[in-house]
């Protein structure tokens, strides 16, 4: 029995969330079911106003419909609770993931706990996008102390039961890969990266560069605080006090005084690392839940 026989037996779904994705989603069920005609393929769609539906359906995948647009975040919440496989893989329906990378994900999937197909050199994606993502995912190495090398990806493998228990963390918009990512690494569970290439997406994207980033941005900066809150709390009361030390030792040479911006470098300072201690133990008490 070769590979893909072996992959064939395994219990998995596909979640597809889509969102207008007339142009591709079908190809790419059908592209899924050839490979892997065992499989599930679950399309969750989020409120579509064209024909994303029908042409999911007639592909011959199992559709869950939100009444209307919710998110993307929220159409993988409800894939997590819909989906009956035992592993269940995430990709986007636009066309930009090949289903042949399918089984390279498969691989690993007794070994790590999420594998996550990271987009390498040469996938057809936007100078802007590759400069933002460089970006997220040093922060996020930084906040999780592990090489992060795509926080956005949306294509990856998890155990379903396992990642049912990080639902109510997962927001209802883009930024679930990286909430996803972050709160599998802070309770200590495994990934792994495995190197893709994606291709050109079909039809016009859902992410506004300027809104959108920004946004984006903030709920990066929400996630690291939600996950490892000293490491984002604890360089800035440093940065403060050091400010603090080097302004009073300024003072004290010029005027022989200690100044009233020295007293409130060093206040803030203190209150933010107090600050972050407690949201340390808010977070730490949140994984309570979480086996």
């Amino acid at each position: 029995m070769d590979k893909r026989q072996q992959d064939s037996h395994t219990s998995v779904t596909i979640l597809l969330p889509a969102y207008n994705e007339e142009q591709a989603i079908a190809a790419t069920i059908r592209k899924i079911k050839e490979l892997y005609p065992d499989f599930e393929v679950l399309v969750v769609d989020d409120g579509s106003t064209d024909s994303t539906m029908q042409e999911a359906m007639n592909a011959g995948a199992n559709v869950w419909p939100h009444p209307y647009n919710i998110g993307n975040g929220a159409a993988i919440k409800t894939g997590l609770r819909c989906a009956t496989g035992e592993w269940l893989i995430m990709m986007d329906s636009d066309g930009q993931h090949k289903p042949e990378d399918i089984a390279r994900l498969l691989e690993h999937k007794d070994t790590f706990d999420m594998v996550v197909g990271g987009r390498s050199k040469g996938s057809d994606t936007s100078l802007h996008r590759d400069i933002a993502n460089k970006l997220y995912n040093w922060f996020a190495s930084y906040v999780t102390k592990f090489e992060v090398k795509d926080l956005t990806s949306g294509f990856r493998l998890v155990r379903t039961e396992v990642a049912r228990q990080y639902i109510y963390l997962l927001p209802n918009t883009f930024s679930y890969p990286s909430t996803l990512t972050m709160a599998y690494l802070r309770s200590g569970r495994s990934v792994k990266y495995v190197p893709i290439q994606t291709l050109a997406r079909k039809g016009k994207s859902k992410i506004k560069l300027l809104s959108d980033g920004i946004r984006f941005f903030l709920i990066i900066s929400k996630v690291a605080t939600l996950f490892s809150p000293l490491r984002v709390f604890l360089p800035i009361s440093t940065f403060l006090v050091g400010t603090g030390v080097l302004y009073y030792t300024y003072t004290y040479l010029t005027a022989n005084r200690f100044s009233n911006m020295s007293a409130l470098l060093f206040s803030s300072s203190l209150i933010i690392f107090m600050m972050g201690l407690i949201s340390e133990q808010i977070s730490q008490m949140r994984y309570d839940r979480i086996q």
